[in-house]
């Protein structure tokens, strides 16, 4: 059960994008998260979070990396590798409504407890 293949992604993914020790982070209801989404039919979750990244900032990104979830997660978190420093317009929000949070900076948000713990591990000193 502990191998992480690359099958069909279920429930909600969610990317993580961290450029120059800075994190991705998109307006949500109460504040700040992650982009995330639903995959479409045989999508991985790599494919699934580099087009929420695409859709929803317009940042092409390359799925590299997902975190293994945790047990009662219906959630995939993917880390992200960005390929473009600036956005196409073909993403939903502008560049003004995203931000680019240093990691430091997002003890406070909910984020998922893999999240967490790879930003802890790569959080500059």
């Amino acid at each position: 059960m502990g191998r992480m293949t690359l099958e069909q992604a279920e429930g909600v993914v969610r990317a993580v994008v961290v450029y120059d020790g800075r994190l991705l982070l998109i307006p949500e209801a109460d504040g700040w998260g992650l982009p995330s989404g639903t995959p479409v039919p045989a999508e991985t979750a790599p494919a699934t979070a580099a087009r929420i990244v695409y859709e929803t900032t317009g940042y092409l990104v390359d799925g590299t990396e997902p975190l293994e979830p945790g047990r009662a997660a219906r959630e995939t978190a993917v880390v992200c590798q960005l390929l473009s420093e600036s956005p196409s317009d073909g993403g939903r929000l502008t560049a003004d409504q995203l931000r680019w949070a240093p990691i430091a900076e997002t003890v406070g948000l909910p984020l998922p407890g893999t999240v967490r713990a790879y930003l802890q591990g790569h959080t500059p000193v």
